[in-house]
């Protein structure tokens, strides 16, 4: 099976040849998972850079996570998009979590296979995470506000970037969001990415700021 991998180069000329070859492996690795457990869907799986890593990467178009910045990816599954962005920036720090073990056992042992120092998986529920981040991803695991629910007292109150800390997730139409979180931002990937997949691909970003309810946690 071939990947298209030239769309990465493609969307990402300034990526070095150690990380086109990270992303390389890591087709490799999802294949040789997905034959043992269904990590991403088999009739997805032809598509495997375009529908998952490069939708992954998407969140990089919005923003340039800078050294040290602390995010935290919710219902992870086998790594998305935690790990494709790990790759992408390697001073940045992952913290991957899903519920369920096997797909955990996924993340850790493509981690370590591809030498990815700055990312942690973990088998836990978002609610039990102790944390607190400056960013948090996901990819359309729940409702925006269940996963608001979930986050809202786990993001840091200083802000390093151009946009504030909070949410930044990958999902479709997001208008009934916006009525219910006027500060949230809607993001066509269509903007960056010319490709028919991404038409209906959306990344929201949800700023989420510091109250005086939150201070004892920051």
């Amino acid at each position: 099976m071939g990947f298209n991998y030239s769309l990465i180069s493609k969307y990402f000329p300034e990526i070095t040849s150690l990380q086109l070859e990270q992303f390389k492996e890591l087709g490799n690795l999802y294949l040789e998972w997905n034959s043992k457990i269904n990590v991403i869907s088999r009739k997805d799986l032809d598509f495997l850079v375009l529908h998952h890593i490069l939708h992954s990467l998407g969140i990089a178009k919005l923003i340039q996570f800078l050294p040290q910045t602390e995010i935290l990816d919710v219902g992870t599954g086998g790594g998305l998009p935690g790990i494709p962005l790990a790759i992408m920036f390697p001073d940045a720090k992952f913290h991957l979590v899903d519920s369920i073990n096997k797909k955990i056992k996924v993340v850790n042992s493509i981690s370590a296979t591809l030498s990815l120092t700055n990312v942690i998986a973990e088998c836990t529920r978002v609610e039990d995470v102790d944390n607190r981040y400056d960013f948090v991803i996901g990819r359309a695991v729940k409702d925006i506000s269940v996963v608001y629910n979930w986050i809202s007292n786990k993001i840091r109150s200083i802000s390093n970037h151009k946009i504030q800390n909070g949410l930044i997730y990958l999902k479709g139409d997001a208008e009934s969001d916006r009525k219910k979180y006027p500060s949230l931002q809607i993001h066509p990937l269509s903007s960056y990415f010319s490709e028919d997949f991404f038409e209906t691909k959306l990344i929201i970003h949800l700023p989420i700021f510091f109250s005086l309810s939150q201070k004892n946690l920051n």
